[in-house]
């Protein structure tokens, strides 16, 4: 099973709990609100560091940027 429906049941699964818990349009708007942000802040940390950090190389996620960044650094020659 791919990863991408295994995160997409748990947020289902943990955002209609929460609605359960509390039943109020309040909730709603802003648990919606909270996801959109933080796919928004996702998309456009991804957008800047695969145009911006090096347009060659293809990153699969943050995970990947890091150790991007952790190998480069220790491939670079002191100075």
């Amino acid at each position: 099973m791919p990863f991408d429906l295994l995160f997409l049941i748990l947020g289902s699964m943990s955002a209609g709990v929460l609605l359960l818990e509390h039943t109020d349009l309040k909730t709603a708007l802003l648990l919606a609100l909270a996801v959109w942000c933080f796919c928004r802040a996702y998309y456009f940390a991804f957008y800047v560091i695969e145009h911006y950090v090096d347009p060659s190389f293809r990153f699969s996620g943050l995970w990947s940027f890091a150790r991007y960044l952790v190998t480069r650094r220790q491939e670079r020659p002191p100075n």
